[in-house]
């Protein structure tokens, strides 16, 4: 979490392709499987759709005849999230210390921010308005600097404090003394401002829904019946098919969205000539190529498209099973009255509506911090959807037991 936040950890390898964060993973994983050796303390219900995004990775990797890097940085990222949920399941109370560290990483990364804005350090990105882009030498005195903090770009930083800042929060449920609690949610509140730091129009309204969410989930989850939770889970389940479908038709309309609606329509057109994808990572060059103009593209701006266009059709069913599990099981813990799952769906609803319009998680940074997420997530419901009860649970009830603590 602290490498997804200041990149902290120096990318060459150790020796062969062992990194200082794969073999932190590694260590951490060992250690794990000899105190909770039990299969069913790294069950999830992820683990069908993560069989099949790896299964789509390895077959487009190999058969395309592509590098393994990027398939090696996935595998990383997949590790993790089984690591924080052995963690969580064996020791219950380990929500505390992801809340700490989340709290740390967040103020690292808004406090960067601020400290860009204040000090008007020239970081490449600037604006002279909420819509518009300006280059920061030409752009006059009206231009305003758009805070990258510790990432290379604005809305990577948005996308990270929108991913990471809920949890952060967390860490209030912690603390006994009433100035502590205020502190936290100070710097939580630090944080969402960095976001607007940014001018990212993504990052804004998707740090607001997940601010809504946050508030909503907390008073109206708990209250819910059965029918409530599968209403609200019908409710997302037809409203990512409408997005799907309206994703679908922009992309065939041309160039009604700009910039992103080429990307679009060159990712769908990419899936149709490459049912298997064209590779992990090789999502912006394929679309560059495939869009007129000579623009450079990094990725397809939309999570599923670039899993599309990289790791084809199963790739996308697989990233669409992760996204429907993962809200839904979000959804269950937070009617539950656990506080992880709380900050969970706020998070994970900010950072999805952010991936529509954007691929934050391209970056391994965000994808690494995208799964510990899932796995704080996951490690509140039981591995089974029949089984009741949950292995690990940071709930409201003892949040007030480690106050009056």
């Amino acid at each position: 979490m602290l490498d997804s936040a200041t990149d902290f950890f120096p990318d060459a390898p150790l020796v062969g392709v062992i990194t200082p964060v794969r073999l932190a993973v590694l260590a951490g994983l060992i250690a794990t499987v000899v105190t909770a050796p039990r299969l069913a303390t790294f069950r999830t219900r992820l683990d069908l759709a993560i069989a099949l995004l790896l299964l789509s990775a390895v077959a487009t990797t190999y058969v395309g005849g592509h590098p393994d890097a990027p398939l090696r940085a996935l595998l990383t990222a997949l590790a993790t999230f089984y690591l924080l949920v052995g963690v969580r399941r064996s020791q219950p109370e380990s929500w505390r210390a992801v809340a700490l560290l989340a709290l740390v990483c967040v103020a690292a990364a808004a406090t960067s921010a601020f400290a860009q804005v204040t000090n008007e350090v020239p970081t490449g990105f600037c604006r002279t308005g909420l819509f518009t882009d300006v280059d920061c030498d030409s752009g006059g005195a009206g231009s305003m600097i758009r805070a990258t903090g510790t990432f290379a770009n604005p809305n990577l930083l948005a996308a990270f404090l929108v991913l990471l800042t809920p949890i952060a929060l967390l860490m209030a449920v912690t603390v006994a003394e009433r100035t502590a609690r205020v502190a936290v949610v100070t710097v939580g509140l630090l944080a969402y401002g960095a976001v607007l730091t940014t001018f990212s129009r993504a990052g804004c309204v998707a740090a607001a829904a997940g601010l809504l969410v946050l508030g909503g989930a907390y008073w109206l989850a708990p209250r819910l019946g059965r029918w409530g939770v599968r209403t609200l889970t019908t409710v997302g389940l037809a409203g990512l098919a409408a997005v799907t479908v309206a994703l679908w038709v922009v992309s065939r309309a041309g160039d009604a969205l700009g910039v992103r609606g080429q990307a679009w329509k060159a990712a769908v057109d990419l899936a149709v000539d490459h049912p298997l994808g064209v590779g992990l990572g090789r999502a912006g060059d394929a679309v560059s190529a495939a869009v007129p103009g000579g623009r450079t593209f990094v990725h397809a701006h939309n999570m599923w498209l670039n899993w599309l266009a990289e790791a084809g059709v199963a790739g996308l069913l697989g990233i669409l099973l992760v996204t429907v599990i993962a809200v839904a099981s979000a959804v269950r813990a937070a009617r539950e009255k656990s506080v992880a799952g709380v900050v969970g769906l706020a998070a994970l609803t900010g950072f999805f509506l952010a991936a529509t319009v954007d691929h934050p998680a391209n970056l391994d940074r965000i994808a690494m911090l995208f799964w510990l997420v899932l796995g704080l997530v996951m490690a509140e419901v039981p591995g089974g959807w029949r089984e009741s009860g949950t292995p690990a649970r940071a709930t409201g009830r003892s949040g007030r037991r480690a106050r009056r603590r």
